[in-house]
């Protein structure tokens, strides 16, 4: 997931602002406890989830993949007030984990953290949705954007990670693996929807910033 030299990496991080003592606690403990760590969003990436939320402003977030909390947590910094988070996630193994970070913030009332299939979830979340972050099965997510869409807010945002995939979205190869494919599949089923804007962000592994036309 590295795309830019160490040296411009490091830069930035310097000059980015710091994450607070808990998510830095909860980075350490991911680490050290949890298999596949580099699945956290992590300093710079949180960094950009927290900011894209505080100029959003919205009163609900949707996230689809929470792993152990970080990004779900960043994202919670910007809502609006009274605003919710509703984060989903498959792997019941990690509840605990991840409930004790989000009650040492002091937002767990704010953050509904269901486990369980979202595609069986999502049927039951009626929205509207003011801010969606895929993070999850890369197989799913052109489902997840059909299944998404009508519950977005006019104007509302998409964000999907790993949309470069390690770079293996532009590596010529008549068979590329199935999560490549998919994601292929996504970015090329973004581009050529005439109902959103969108942007593609060279950052960590790839971020999609896709806003549904008003």
């Amino acid at each position: 997931m590295d795309f830019l030299l160490p040296e411009i990496t490091a830069y930035a991080e310097a000059h980015t602002s710091p994450e607070s003592p808990l998510l830095q606690r909860l980075t350490r403990e991911t680490y050290a406890k949890v298999l596949y760590p580099r699945m956290l969003s992590g300093h710079f990436q949180g960094r950009l989830l927290a900011m894209l939320s505080a100029m959003i402003r919205p009163k609900r977030i949707l996230e689809i993949g929470t792993f152990t909390g970080y990004s779900a947590l960043c994202m919670a910094e910007g809502l609006a007030e009274g605003g919710t988070l509703t984060t989903l996630d498959a792997n019941e193994e990690l509840e605990g984990f991840t409930r004790r970070f989000f009650a040492e913030s002091g937002l767990a009332d704010r953050i509904d953290y269901r486990i369980g299939d979202a595609l069986t979830l999502l049927p039951n979340l009626p929205g509207p949705f003011d801010l969606v972050f895929l993070d999850a099965d890369k197989l799913a997510y052109s489902t997840y954007f059909d299944r998404l869409f009508d519950k977005i807010t006019p104007g509302g945002f998409l964000l999907a990670d790993n949309v470069l995939w390690s770079g293996k979205v532009v590596q010529t190869t008549e068979n590329p693996d199935k999560d490549t494919q998919a994601l292929l599949d996504f970015n090329a089923k973004i581009q050529a929807d005439p109902r959103v804007e969108n942007l593609l962000l060279p950052v960590r592994d790839g971020l999609m910033v896709v806003r549904k036309k008003s």
